[in-house]
């Protein structure tokens, strides 16, 4: 069994995506039932909803669009990781109405493709620390210059289970692995940090990367985190570039084949199920 923890639906007919303009690409509809279809020939049988980043008024407005497909009959849909805004003044408030949604089993708030100094500004770091004791968890999205700040942020509340997506955002293509694999060495210090084998197809050339290219990223994390503290995400529909969902499951397959039973279970659900409570 797999649990997907980092599945993108893009309904532009009902949501807004101001980013998608420059991501050609990705701009267009990408729905659950599409997904879903090829998911179940997987072996998929869960799924968390991470947010795709829409239109700061929108972000309640998305959570209750994919609630709403959860309840459809035979659902894969088990949760979402909500958009967020700590840098917001309102951010309490709308940490407390998503504490009152079980559906919410936690944040992201995309930082790779904002200021370094976002992350670093007091009110951002204060209301990080409000995220202690309440169960709810928060994905670290960040390129590789940025792991250091994603580390200050885990340091804040450390009964809070942080997810450093996308093996930190390593540029597979260019084959710098050094700067890179030092911060991630750096972050994995910290036991409330875990990370998320997802999304690096596309950090590599989309065209013409294998298996060999994956592999020292891969060897990496799994010897920093342990396969205690390593869960799975498809990244879909960004995972389309490289290859698409059926080629990454495969190279995970690959990737995890000389892991043993136990600890493979772990990464591709058991770890994922207990982080969230999932049934």
């Amino acid at each position: 069994m797999i649990i997907d923890t980092h599945l993108h639906l893009i309904y532009r007919n009902v949501l807004r995506y101001p980013w998608l303009a420059g991501v050609p690409a990705l701009d267009a509809d990408f729905p659950y039932e599409t997904y879903a279809t090829e998911a179940r020939r997987l072996g998929i049988a869960g799924v968390l909803h991470m947010e795709v980043d829409v239109a700061d008024e929108q972000m309640e407005a998305e959570t209750g669009v994919i609630e709403r497909l959860s309840q459809t009959d035979g659902s894969l849909l088990r949760g979402a990781i909500a958009a967020c805004r700590p840098e917001s003044p309102d951010f309490p408030a709308y940490l407390e109405r998503q504490r009152a949604n079980p559906f919410v089993k936690g944040f992201r708030r995309v930082l790779h493709v904002m200021p370094d100094d976002l992350s670093k500004a007091p009110l951002f770091r204060a209301n990080i620390a409000k995220l202690s004791g309440t169960g709810l968890t928060f994905d670290l999205c960040v390129l590789p210059h940025q792991v250091g700040q994603a580390a200050a942020l885990a340091d804040l509340a450390p009964d809070v289970s942080f997810i450093l997506d996308h093996c930190g955002v390593p540029d597979i293509k260019s084959g710098a692995f050094g700067f890179w694999s030092k911060d991630v060495t750096e972050i994995a210090r910290r036991p409330n940090v875990t990370v998320k084998l997802s999304g690096i197809p596309a950090y590599g050339d989309p065209d013409s990367w294998t298996l060999e290219d994956l592999k020292p990223y891969f060897a990496h994390v799994a010897q920093s985190f342990g396969f205690e503290r390593m869960i799975w995400g498809s990244d879909w529909p960004v995972c389309t570039l490289g290859g698409g969902l059926s080629t990454w499951v495969g190279a995970t397959h690959a990737l995890l084949s000389g892991v043993g039973l136990e600890d493979k279970a772990r990464v591709l659900s058991g770890n994922a199920a207990a982080m969230w409570r999932l049934g």
